[in-house]
């Protein structure tokens, strides 16, 4: 599968964001989806995943209460809405995709053989 993520941008303190991950083929709807992200100098850290049923989605600590996870697996496509984004949110964030992860490894990035380019999103003071 080819994941096409999109959707980032730079944005004040507060605001809100929606990023998409388009994936291509036909089993989307069999899939595990997740956003990581990785700020400069930092490791990737897990921000939310869902499974191919559409639940459970689970959240990182840093984003609870403020992002929301969803899938539309019509349009083989993942969202994650940003809400009051901080500026500690600022990092590039990539979608991944796996068939085979269990939800108890869904927050481990070494569980995703699929990922996506990455989209920048900037949150500024």
């Amino acid at each position: 599968v080819q994941l096409q993520a999109s959707g980032g941008g730079l944005v004040q303190a507060g605001d809100s964001l929606r990023l998409s991950c388009v994936a291509s083929g036909r089993t989307f709807s069999r899939y595990t989806l997740a956003w990581f992200r990785q700020a400069p100098g930092k490791a990737r850290e897990f921000v939310a995943g869902i499974r191919y049923s559409g639940t459970p989605i689970r959240y990182g600590d840093s984003v609870k209460g403020r992002f929301t996870m969803s899938r539309d697996n019509v349009k083989n496509t993942v969202y994650l809405q940003m809400d009051s984004l901080k500026p500690e949110d600022t990092a590039v964030y990539y979608c991944a995709a796996d068939q085979r992860v269990i939800l108890s490894s869904m927050t481990d990035q070494g569980q995703y053989d699929y990922w996506g380019q990455g989209t920048q999103v900037t949150v500024s003071s």
